[in-house]
């Protein structure tokens, strides 16, 4: 099959996954024809994305978050006024999706938690079918428990996850733990979608912590701190605009641009983990018997770091506190199960690609079949 993917391309966490689903499909034998990302101006795609995901790369303008005057936690008033002003461009890039599809003779979208994909789909219903695939579409699981955060949050969130998956032919969950499939719902609830590096590097207790920062304000806690443990190493990743490759603020604490095959080395080495709570690099480091220090800056992280303490994964926190980390590195107890349900990813998440299984849906019966139900959803999670 022809398949295009679209990505959100906040973060490293949906990017890494296309990389991992291309292995896989690739592999089956089916054609990546093209790779649209959503990015927002104040955001840069690493450079390691572009050299291993081997297809055309397409950039648009998409709804993002906005962090803080501080660069940490994300400013929510600014965030939607902006993108409300920039609506004309969202709907631009609407349009350039739906031309891409037809272009591409695409006969399946793969949608990363696009929000504009859901929006291409409401108002051109492309003929390719979409199959969702994010930790996100878990947030409409009913036996996921949230964090208590403000009933509004969350219900926007539903709100926002229901959007990115209208005309959506199935939602595939990614989850730190098996749960039970939700058909009236189309959710199919998968292992992560680690890549092959990842599963295939051998893990070893090192002498330094590891670390993520989503937005780069972060590094001056990180800096406080170590100016408090000098003695401790600490290798911190952040996607921060024109800066070297690697920012060495002394022979303990370096800061790394983004680049995956390194990331991938120094977390196979750490003595723990630290990052601003996305899914993918909590997955990694579960895997590879980290405990993880989680700093959410919004409601999704939020909900992605207390699912993830569900799972053993670690502890949840407002700062960057690595002295809890180190505190927790001592007792840690890995989840040997985790890794057993990694390991089914494969033939999980490839089974939802067969044509006898995904080919079954006609655009036409599709619809018939979605149009009395998505705009109930949708309703239901109405955040008001």
């Amino acid at each position: 099959m022809k398949i295009l993917f679209i990505i959100q391309g906040e973060g490293r966490g949906h990017l890494t996954q296309a990389l991992s689903l291309r292995q896989k499909l690739i592999g089956e034998g089916h054609q990546i024809v093209g790779v649209l990302v959503g990015k927002s101006p104040v955001r840069r795609l690493p450079d390691f994305f572009f050299e291993k995901i081997e297809a055309p790369v397409y950039l648009f303008e998409s709804p993002n978050f906005l962090p803080s005057a501080k660069n940490k936690q994300v400013n929510l008033a600014k965030s939607v006024i902006y993108n409300v002003l920039r609506s004309h461009r969202y709907m631009s890039g609407i349009r350039y999706i739906n031309r891409m599809i037809k272009e591409t003779e695409a006969d399946v979208v793969v949608n990363f938690y696009e929000l504009l994909t859901g929006l291409t789909y409401l108002f051109f219903r492309p003929k390719a079918l979409m199959v969702c695939i994010a930790h996100q579409y878990l947030f409409l699981h009913p036996d996921f428990v949230f964090p208590k955060e403000s009933r509004l949050s969350l219900a926007s969130l539903k709100f926002f996850t229901r959007i990115t998956a209208i005309g959506a032919a199935k939602k595939l969950a990614l989850s730190f733990r098996k749960m039970c499939e939700v058909p009236s719902e189309g959710i199919v609830v998968v292992p992560p979608l680690l890549r092959k590096e990842v599963l295939e590097v051998t893990p070893t207790n090192g002498d330094y912590l590891h670390g993520y920062l989503l937005n780069s304000g972060f590094s001056e806690e990180i800096r406080s701190w170590h100016k408090a443990h000098p003695a401790v190493k600490l290798h911190i990743f952040w996607d921060k605009k024109d800066v070297r490759p690697e920012v060495k603020v002394d022979n303990h604490l370096s800061f790394h641009q983004l680049n995956d095959t390194l990331f991938v080395r120094y977390m196979a080495g750490a003595k723990a983990y630290a990052t601003t709570a996305g899914f993918e690099s909590v997955c990694e480091a579960m895997y590879l018997g980290k405990p993880v220090l989680m700093v959410p800056t919004h409601i999704e992280q939020a909900c992605n770091a207390y699912d993830a303490t569900l799972s053993g994964a670690g502890v949840v926190s407002e700062q960057f506190d690595l002295d809890a980390l180190l505190r927790l590195s001592q007792t840690h107890q890995p989840n040997t199960s985790f890794a057993h349900w990694v390991k089914q990813a494969d033939w999980l998440i490839l089974r939802e690609f067969r044509a006898d299984v995904l080919l079954e849906e006609t655009p036409s019966s599709l619809w018939h079949r979605l149009s009395t139900g998505w705009i109930y959803r949708l309703g239901k999670s109405l955040p008001i």
